[in-house]
């Protein structure tokens, strides 16, 4: 085995685990179905937000490698699964990627590899779908080789906490394959945290992101009616967070978005229903709040401009911001898209400026880039801060817009300034 680790999904899990392993001198190939990425990051090129060319560089110059072929796989000591794992069509999760690498690697599967599952999924994934697939060779999970499940906590765009400072969950399949797997990621994540197996690994990445969920949940509605009562809900928060204990500050937005937020939850709410035959209430609830947001705020718009008596019909809306977080491009489950077609389903002219994405494709032809950022916001009906981009000065903006609609609490409150 020449390769210490192989990372099956070079994205924004993938890449910047293969980056801390190859810090510390192992010898990382990286493999990915998709052909354009492996050859950018053999030519030196990122394709995600945390990662620069010049660092994919130092990777190369470590002794990275990206591949497309499969058989390569075999020369790992370690695999590592770091794909997607979307919602289906009915909401529950979309195992395709994953049943689809766990085969590849079964196909490559040597004696004493340890494999690891990184990809968010339902609670006993790891133990009846990844290891039963494994299996087929022969080879038995905690015999012949490790499995361990170890959920990402990747945060595109967070300059505090990355893969090497942010602590790794680690559930074995059996004791030995958690040893193998904390001493794997013991050689470059600063702490690791054992849990007793696969199943509470996995349930601790979606209590994780449950418990953002229904907070963020909580406030949305809190916006609803603070505004109705004529209640300044950012005042409100600032002041509750002044209490060093017992409380965590929470903020309204127009949706969620992300992978981990809009649809990690989901993974186990249909677990539970589909096992035990009963709702997990908290979570439906939430979902059907964060979800509702875009809508709310395409009623907040009409409402503004209706102020100004102008309609929505035939009004120019200028979206800032259409990511999923600020001061990156990830695009994912951005509430900016469900927003974007509400308002152009109503007939307004929809425009959108967002300093990370050149080309938004969410509405086809229906939603026009502008270039002259001032320019637009002066002749905008309305615009609409959707995302804090760091290039945004907030105050100037809004100070020469028609109607300013403020979706993140960050203006300076204004006669023009309406905020969420």
């Amino acid at each position: 085995m020449s390769v210490d680790v192989a990372i099956v999904g070079l994205g924004y899990v993938g890449l910047p685990l293969a980056q801390e392993a190859s810090r510390v001198g192992l010898k990382v190939l990286g493999f990915d179905i998709g052909q354009r990425v492996v050859d950018g990051l053999n030519a030196g090129r990122s394709h995600v937000d945390d990662l620069s060319d010049g660092d994919i560089a130092e990777m190369t110059t470590a002794g990275f490698e990206a591949t497309t072929d499969a058989s390569r796989l075999r020369d790992a000591k370690t695999i590592v699964i770091c794909v997607p794992t979307p919602l289906s069509e009915d909401g529950g999760p979309d195992l395709g990627p994953v049943v689809s690498a766990v085969t590849t690697i079964r196909d490559n599967l040597q004696k004493g590899m340890l494999v690891i599952l990184e990809s968010t999924t339902y609670p006993g994934t790891t133990d009846e779908v990844v290891r039963p697939i494994l299996e087929e060779t022969g080879l038995v999970a905690g015999t012949d080789f490790h499995l361990a499940f170890s959920p990402e906590r990747i945060d595109p765009g967070n300059e505090k906490f990355g893969a090497k400072n942010t602590p790794k969950v680690v559930g074995g399949q059996t004791p030995a394959c958690g040893d193998a797997a904390a001493a794997f990621y013991g050689q470059f994540v600063d702490t690791v945290v054992r849990a007793k197996g696969t199943r509470e690994a996995e349930t601790a990445k979606l209590l994780e992101n449950t418990y953002r969920h229904i907070n963020i949940a909580l406030v949305n509605e809190m916006a609803r009616f603070c505004h109705d009562l004529g209640i300044d809900l950012w005042d409100v928060i600032d002041a509750a967070k002044t209490k060093p204990f017992g409380f965590q500050a929470f903020y309204p937005g127009p949706g969620v978005g992300g992978h981990c937020i809009p649809i990690d939850p989901n993974y186990l709410s249909h677990n539970v229903r589909a096992r035990l035959g009963y709702p997990f209430r908290f979570v439906e609830l939430a979902q059907e709040i964060n979800a509702t947001m875009p809508a709310y705020v395409v009623q907040r718009a009409q409402n503004i401009l209706n102020e100004d008596a102008k309609p929505l019909r035939g009004s120019t809306v200028l979206l800032l911001g259409v990511t999923y977080k600020p001061n990156i491009a990830d695009q994912r489950e951005s509430p900016a898209v469900p927003l974007a077609k509400q308002l152009a389903d109503k007939g307004a002219v929809v425009q959108y400026h967002d300093p990370h994405v050149t080309d938004w494709r969410a509405l086809g032809d229906r939603a026009q880039r502008v270039e002259d950022l001032a320019g637009a916001v002066a002749a905008a009906d309305l615009v609409i801060l959707i995302q804090n981009h760091r290039e945004y000065d907030v105050d100037a903006l809004a100070a020469t817009a028609n109607r300013f609609f403020d979706t993140r609490g960050v203006a300076a409150e204004g006669e023009k300034v309406s905020r969420l």
